[in-house]
């Protein structure tokens, strides 16, 4: 059931005409020591993040197949990019970060799981002129797109993913969307703010104002239209999804895999990804792996 709180939130975006400003980030790229290590904390299977990667995860799986490339573009530390090639070690996996110590983290973890099936590669997301035209069989890029300074870079981003793509490709690209209220973002920035370090919450702030607007996802989607569709949470737009059509049969193993992490989630983790499933759903979008 949905609190007091976040039903206020839903009536003031649905009706509010106010167009909170987006700020970009104080740091473009995320390098500073004691920031990273609050992210890269927060993202662990076992943090605030859990539900969210698991979401993620599940939608992530339904759009990749084994023996497929798929590059994770602004990969930071891997958390979420070692939990889908934990579960795929049949797909090669290429993470994309343009901060080292992100970088650091993410090879670190990858080193510490015992998994051979990734590798990383320095690199900006709006110039992936090291992968040649359609040589890639999926791109996945989560809650990072956020960080581009500008409408222009994203589009720019969007356009090199429909380059490097193959014809029949998979894409599951997820980022915030920009909520109308400061009041919106305060309540979506702090609400967590007693279960997770003072830096994230910061950070998760700052990200949510940097945030674009779901026009520009709209505007820069275009070069993947027809093959991917761009999906919202239902009525509070403070996700966007551009996902491809499922490329993957039925795979009752990895279902049962994504059904048994749930399962151990905590109770308030549970809650959160049931949400997360419904906002989505209003939206559009479903996700047969987590049914």
């Amino acid at each position: 059931m949905p609190n007091a709180q976040l039903l206020g939130t839903v009536v003031r975006e649905i009706f509010s005409r106010e167009k909170s400003p987006r700020l970009t980030e104080p740091d473009l790229v995320m390098d500073d020591p004691d920031n990273v290590a609050a992210y890269v904390e927060a993202g662990r299977e076992h943090a605030v993040m859990a539900p969210v990667y698991l979401f993620h995860c599940a939608n992530i799986c339904e759009v990749i197949r084994p023996g497929d490339t798929v590059v994770d573009l602004a990969c930071g530390p891997a958390n979420q990019l070692a939990m889908v090639a934990r579960l795929n070690p049949d797909i090669r996996f290429i993470g994309v970060d343009l901060s080292e110590p992100m970088l650091e983290n993410a090879r670190a973890l990858v080193a510490s799981m015992g998994l051979k099936n990734v590798e990383f590669r320095h690199g900006d997301i709006t110039d992936l002129s090291v992968f040649a035209d359609a040589s890639v069989d999926a791109v996945m890029s989560t809650m990072a797109l956020h960080h581009l300074p500008t409408v222009n870079m994203l589009c720019q981003t969007y356009a090199e993913v429909a380059r490097i793509l193959k014809p029949d490709g998979g894409v599951y690209m997820v980022d915030f969307g920009h909520l109308k209220a400061e009041r919106s973002i305060n309540y979506f920035a702090y609400q967590y703010a007693d279960r997770q370090p003072a830096l994230f919450t910061e950070d998760y702030y700052n990200s949510l104002r940097a945030a674009f607007y779901p026009d520009d996802f709209r505007m820069a989607v275009k070069p993947l239209e027809g093959r991917a569709r761009l999906y919202s949470t239902g009525l509070l737009k403070f996700m966007m999804a551009l996902k491809s059509a499922p490329r993957r049969g039925a795979a009752p193993e990895l279902k049962a895999q994504l059904a048994t992490l749930k399962r151990n989630l905590p109770e308030w983790h549970k809650a959160d990804i049931v949400d997360l499933i419904r906002h989505f759903r209003m939206g559009g979008m479903s996700c047969n792996l987590l049914d």
